[in-house]
């Protein structure tokens, strides 16, 4: 079955080898790689994998997503970013999935490439009790997964979408349109910088994303408020504890208060700029 992959990018030169060859291995009718205007070897390295090579200057990721996904071919279309590393067939399998499950949109399991860190482990025991469990989700990430391509005519990456992180819009405006999602079988790597501080700034900008969220769309703020500070710290770290995944407790504590705070810091900001 032909299907195309979509990966964007923005000065990854030291991961995009390892994933463009681990996509290839997958035995992709076409690879689309939509660059961020690296400034980094990235294109230079992207162009011994596929000839298909966008750069976009001023834009952002959401809007990069579906740039690429407008170039596709294909109706089955893979969304990769570039801190994955696919194993070989990981893709048709994920596809098989996506017919299994009767989806329109399936992500993948995931699993830390390297787990040589505590944050790294206790990530990947958090994923063990919210992620990795197959079926249908009320949320879902945007990568690793197969979209088909018909439901972009109904709900598109644009500028409509939050900048910092597309994964909670696009899928909310999803789920009002009853369209069918959620975790497949298969189960991807993810190859990203596993220090204390790399994961406080990723919760900062995720907190951000969740604050531009909040944003657009008021009427959801008790309800991402629930999640971050009662789904979190009481149901995710009660599982955790059922499930004997005792570092993902202090994972979920982190997370959910380096959000939380790059929300409020998220509408100071807001505020400030509208006071001068």
């Amino acid at each position: 079955m032909k299907f195309s992959v979509v990966v964007c990018g923005k000065n990854e030169e030291k991961k995009i080898s390892q994933c463009l060859s681990s996509i290839l291995n997958n035995n992709p009718d076409e690879i689309i790689y939509v660059d961020g205007n690296s400034r980094d070897g990235s294109v230079r390295l992207a162009k011994k994998f596929t000839k298909k090579i966008y750069i976009r200057k001023h834009s952002n990721l959401t809007k990069d997503r579906q740039f690429g996904i407008d170039k596709c071919r294909n109706e089955l279309i893979a969304m990769i970013d570039c801190d994955h590393v696919l194993k070989q067939n990981d893709i048709n399998n994920l596809i098989a999935d996506l017919y299994k499950y009767n989806f329109d949109l399936i992500q993948s399991q995931l699993e830390l490439y390297n787990k040589n860190s505590f944050m790294s482990l206790a990530e990947n025991q958090s994923y063990e009790v919210t992620h990795n469990i197959p079926g249908k989700k009320r949320m879902i990430g945007v990568a690793p997964t197969i979209f088909k391509k018909k439901i972009f005519l109904t709900v598109r990456f644009d500028d409509y979408i939050t900048k910092t992180i597309d994964d909670t819009d696009f899928i909310y405006r999803l789920r009002k349109k009853h369209i069918n999602f959620g975790i497949g079988t298969v189960k991807i790597f993810q190859n990203h910088n596993t220090s204390f501080f790399d994961y406080i700034r990723k919760f900062l900008w995720y907190g951000k994303g969740d604050g531009e969220f909040i944003q657009k769309n008021p009427s959801q703020l008790y309800s991402i408020l629930f999640h971050l500070l009662v789904r979190y710290n009481f149901i995710y770290t009660g599982k955790s504890l059922l499930k004997l995944k005792f570092l993902a407790v202090p994972f979920f504590l982190i997370q959910s208060f380096s959000r939380f705070f790059g929300i409020f810091s998220h509408f100071i900001n807001l505020f400030l700029k509208l006071k001068m």
